[in-house]
C-alpha cells in the first residue's frame, strides 16, 4: 500500500459510469421491457440468468420463503433479527408527522406528510448477494409507512435451489411477502414501467452491478430513486495512538468489496503510516478475498501522511468519504470538524462493519464525494410532502396588492388578475389595478 503526502495525492477521484457499449445494451434493455412487457422480461432471464421461467413462475410463493428457514443456520436467523430490532429503533426516530400553523386571521398554512404507494427493492444476487441490505432498504420504507414493498433479485442467486435463502430469510424477517425472481437491468425496467405480472413502483432502491446502476439512471424521472452508487469507499483519520492491525483491518473490510472500491489512511504519524501499510500486507496473505482487496488497495488505496491533524481534517473534508473512521485519542473532539462524511464511526471499539450490519444507522450511504451534499438512505427518502394553503378573505385583502406587485414585476398579468378580481369584488381594487 503506498504512502505519500496529501500533495502527491490526487483527492478527487474520477467514475466512469459504464462504457458506451454498456449504455446502449442498458437502453435497449429498457426499451423492450417499456415495449414487450413479460415476453422480454422472459427472455432477457433466460439470456443472461440461464433460467428458463414462464409468468407463473416469476414469484416466490410463501412455501418458498418458508422453506429458506430450513436451509439457513439458527444462528443467522438470530443475528438478522437483533440487526433489525436495532435498525427499526434508529429509523423510528426519524419518522415525520404532518403539521398545520393556525394563524390569527384564519389562514391555515401547514404540510402533509405522505408514504410513497409502491417501493422497489433491488437485492442483487452472487457474490454480491448481502441479506444485510434488504433490512436496511425495507425498514426505512415501513417505518414511512408505504404499505407496497416488492423485491426483486436474480434467479439462480443459490445455485441449483434457486435464490439465496439468506436473502429469503431476511426479506421474510423485514416482512416482505411479494418478490420476483429477475434481476438486472430488465428488473429494474419492470420495476419502473410494469408488465403483465409485476405493477410499477413509484421508487427503485437497492444496489447493483453496472447494468442494475445504468437502468436506474435509464428510468429517473419515471419513478424516483435512491442514487446511483459508485465503489464503496472507506477513510480512516487516525493519530499514533491507533492500533495499526485494527486500521489495517478496517481498511481491508472495504477493500475486499471490489476492485474498485477506496481504502484511505490519513494520518500525522509517519510511523503509524510504516506500521499499516505492513499490517495490510500481512493480513492480506490470509485474506479469501485477497485478489479483490490486493488490486483495491494498489489502484486506489492510500495512505496519506499530513503534517498536521488540522490538515488531516481538510483532507477528509475533501474526499467526502462513504464511511469515516476517527480513531484518535480524543475521537469527539473532532465531529465538530467534519463537514463531508456519509457515515463517521468514533474510536477505536467502532469499527465500519458494526455499522454495516448491526448499530442501527443505514448502512446505504453516499458514494464517491457526492457526502457534500447527499445524505445516507432515511425514512425521508420513502415519503413525499405536500404543502397546504388556506389562505383567509381578511389575508388575501391585506396581502393581495403585494401579490399583485410581484406577479406584474415578472409579466404574468393572468397571476396579477387571479388576485385583482377577488379584490375588486371585495371592494378593495384601489387605484392603479383596473384593466391593463
Amino acid at each position: 500500500m503506498k504512502v505519500v503526502s496529501s500533495k502527491d495525492f490526487k483527492l478527487e477521484r474520477e467514475v466512469e459510469y459504464g462504457t458506451p457499449e454498456q449504455n446502449q445494451a442498458v437502453k435497449e434493455i429498457v426499451a423492450a421491457i417499456k415495449k414487450e412487457g413479460d415476453t422480454a422480461l422472459l427472455r432477457y432471464t433466460e439470456q443472461f440468468d440461464r433460467v428458463a421461467l414462464t409468468p407463473n413462475q416469476l414469484r416466490v410463493t410463501p412455501e418458498e420463503l418458508q422453506a429458506a428457514y430450513g436451509r439457513v443456520e439458527q444462528s443467522f436467523v438470530s443475528a438478522i433479527q437483533a440487526a433489525a430490532a436495532n435498525i427499526r429503533a434508529f429509523h423510528a426516530r426519524q419518522k415525520r408527522n404532518s403539521w398545520m400553523d393556525l394563524q390569527p386571521d384564519g389562514t391555515i398554512l401547514g404540510q402533509i406528510i405522505r408514504p410513497l404507494k409502491r417501493v422497489g427493492v433491488y437485492v442483487p444476487g452472487g457474490k454480491a448477494a448481502y441479506p444485510s441490505s434488504v433490512l436496511m432498504n425495507v425498514i426505512p420504507a415501513q417505518i414511512a409507512g408505504v404499505p407496497e414493498i416488492v423485491m426483486v433479485t436474480p434467479p439462480s442467486t443459490g445455485g441449483k435451489e434457486g435464490i439465496d435463502p439468506y436473502i429469503l430469510v431476511a426479506a421474510a424477517e423485514a416482512g416482505v411477502n411479494e418478490i420476483y425472481r429477475v434481476g438486472g437491468a430488465q428488473a429494474v425496467a419492470a420495476l419502473a414501467f410494469g408488465t403483465e405480472s409485476i405493477a410499477p413502483v413509484d421508487k427503485i432502491c437497492g444496489p447493483g452491478n453496472i447494468y442494475v446502476a445504468l437502468a436506474k439512471r435509464e428510468v429517473y424521472g419515471a419513478v424516483d430513486i435512491d442514487s446511483i452508487a459508485g465503489p464503496s469507499e472507506i477513510v480512516v483519520l487516525a493519530d499514533e495512538t491507533a492500533e495499526p492491525a485494527y486500521v489495517a483491518a478496517d481498511l481491508l473490510s472495504q477493500a475486499e468489496h471490489d476492485e474498485m472500491a477506496s481504502a484511505i489512511l490519513v494520518t500525522p504519524s509517519q510511523s503509524l503510516a510504516d506500521n499499516v501499510a505492513a499490517e495490510v500486507e500481512r493480513q492480506l496473505q490470509k485474506l479469501p478475498r485477497q485478489a479483490i482487496a490486493r488490486s483495491s488497495v494498489e489502484n486506489y488505496g492510500a495512505i496519506i501522511v499530513v503534517e498536521s491533524m488540522e490538515e488531516g481534517i481538510s483532507v477528509v473534508n475533501r474526499l467526502a468519504p462513504e464511511h469515516l473512521e476517527i480513531v484518535v485519542e480524543d475521537p469527539m473532539g473532532l465531529v465538530g470538524s467534519i463537514e463531508n462524511a456519509g457515515a463517521i464511526f468514533l474510536g477505536a471499539y467502532s469499527s465500519e462493519p458494526v455499522g454495516d450490519y448491526f448499530a442501527g444507522p443505514n448502512h446505504i450511504i453516499p458514494t464517491n464525494g457526492t457526502a457534500r451534499f447527499s445524505s445516507p438512505v432515511d425514512v425521508d427518502d420513502f415519503i413525499k410532502k405536500s404543502s397546504l394553503i388556506y389562505y383567509s378573505k381578511e389575508a388575501l385583502l391585506r396581502d393581495g396588492k403585494t401579490i399583485i406587485e410581484l406577479a406584474r414585476r415578472e409579466g404574468l398579468e393572468g397571476h396579477a388578475r387571479a388576485i385583482e378580481i377577488r379584490l375588486k369584488n371585495e371592494g378593495k381594487g384601489g387605484d392603479g389595478y383596473g384593466e391593463q
